[in-house]
């Protein structure tokens, strides 16, 4: 109700699909590894990586620009991009991938500011906490996987 009141609709679209992609996420995660057994966390291959910048790129840019001209958006380019690489850093979670911490902390600062700039504070504060939650999970999930960076 929030984001879409502030005319923020990829946010507000993209509550419902956090739903379905984190019960995906779970299965993956208890029988997506070896043997169908937990799945460990791991470094992203790059060929992923590459076609995921590119994925969320050109989902920021479509977004963005249905966003403009069939909406009243007030941030339709910011709110079309970090929707579109929070889907991608919440895909690289359901693998485990140790990268998607770094999608995260990116796409949450983008969040803290475009809800400041839209006045939403609370929401801003939350993501600020959200900014934090994802620092200190690329930090144990590195260490879990015995890589310095």
């Amino acid at each position: 109700m929030v984001f879409s009141q502030a005319r923020i609709y990829g946010a507000a679209a993209l509550q419902a699909v956090y739903v379905v992609v984190s019960i995906y996420g779970w299965y993956e995660w208890l029988h997506g590894g070896k043997d169908h057994g937990r799945l460990a966390v791991s470094r992203a291959p790059r060929r992923s990586l590459a076609f995921l910048a590119a994925t969320g790129t050109i989902g920021s840019v479509a977004v963005g620009l249905f966003l403009k001209h069939r909406t009243d958006a007030a941030l339709p380019f910011p709110d079309a991009a970090t929707t579109a690489f929070s889907l991608v850093a919440q895909w690289m979670a359901t693998r485990k991938w140790l990268e998607n911490w770094l999608v995260w902390i990116v796409v949450d600062v983008v969040y803290v500011a475009m809800y400041v700039s839209q006045g939403l504070l609370p929401t801003a504060g939350l993501y600020a906490a959200f900014l934090v939650l994802a620092t200190f999970g690329y930090r144990e999930w590195r260490a879990s996987t015995g890589t310095a960076g």
